[in-house]
């Protein structure tokens, strides 16, 4: 199947070959609904969702790594140093640094014409991760996530198409993209409290009467304080508003794209919906879709993708 695909996408150079596929098994481990989602795209274009995906998850991996040997200096420096690399292959074409997982996302930047800027973004936020443990208001955390999560959803834009000027399209899969991590971070908040790290705008939450010592009580009793449901109602409700703007922008991605973004919107907004189920006691279970109902999911877009790849190939 891989190789099918890269032959679809044009690569043939066997070391290229292999960087794409470091990249796919990435996806296929660490991101299973994104992953699925993919499977709905023409088979030339997901390598380069995949491409951008293990660069994307190689980054995280650095932050997130939970082993207490490794110093804030040493994360730092290794992120440097994956930045350093990625720019002097993009930029300069240098290929010299014994790192080949990176010649697969630098290939689909090249291809896609994708800006530099987009990863340089990206990184400028992963480096936030280093120090910043917790946002003060919305506006902190969205510079945080328009690079950790909106520039995403611009990379991916070129390789899905659209129909329109893709600057038209951009405030959608920007918005796409937010959604997603912010649908993470209602999900994830107990995890990421084990990092020290809170990603939900301070001033909001206080509002609740709720900071960093009630969230750790809720983490310690494993259950979710009152005051902590009310607030993740609020900010579960702003999701929910950045979802159904972001779903506006499907009608403006190339036909063949649009069943694959609509089954990633599908499955990761019902992630909001199982958290909402677990009447938001996320501190002592994590909420998820079920493999039936992502294989139903996807059911139904892989009808829509087959149909709309015989009408692209009619054209």
């Amino acid at each position: 199947m891989i190789s099918s695909e890269l032959h679809a996408a044009g690569v043939h150079d066997r070391a290229l070959r292999e960087a794409y596929r470091e990249c796919r098994t990435l996806n296929s481990q660490h991101g299973r609904t994104f992953f699925l989602a993919t499977r709905l795209l023409a088979p030339e274009q997901r390598p380069a969702v995949h491409a951008l995906y293990g660069f994307a998850r190689r980054a995280d991996d650095i932050l997130d790594d939970f082993d207490p040997a490794i110093s804030t200096a040493e994360r730092a420096d290794e992120l440097q140093r994956l930045a350093t690399r990625l720019i002097n292959r993009m930029v300069t074409g240098a290929a010299d640094d014994g790192d080949s997982s990176l010649a697969a996302v630098v290939d689909t930047a090249h291809r896609y014409d994708i800006p530099w800027e987009h990863f340089d973004d990206f990184l400028a936020s992963m480096r936030m991760d280093l120090s910043t443990t917790d946002y003060p208001d919305r506006a902190a955390l969205d510079r945080y996530m328009y690079g950790s999560a909106e520039v995403i959803g611009l990379q991916m834009l070129p390789v899905l198409g659209t129909v329109c000027d893709p600057q038209e399209a951009a405030p959608y899969a920007a918005a796409l993209g937010k959604a997603f991590q912010l649908t993470n971070f209602l999900r994830d908040i107990d995890e990421d409290l084990e990092r020290g790290r809170i990603y939900l705008p301070a001033d909001e939450l206080a509002v609740h009467q709720v900071d960093r010592d009630v969230l750790r009580w809720c983490h310690d009793h494993r259950r979710t304080d009152a005051r902590v449901r009310r607030a993740m109602e609020e900010q579960h409700a702003a999701t929910r508003r950045i979802y159904q703007f972001a779903r506006q922008g499907i009608a403006l991605l190339h036909p063949r794209s649009r069943p694959c973004i609509t089954a990633a919107l599908t499955l990761y907004s019902e992630i909001l919906d199982r958290i909402e189920e677990l009447d938001f006691a996320v501190f002592d279970q994590r909420a998820s879709v079920g493999m039936a109902r992502r294989l139903q999911v996807a059911g139904r877009g892989f009808v829509g993708a087959w149909a709309a790849r015989v009408r692209h190939c009619g054209t």
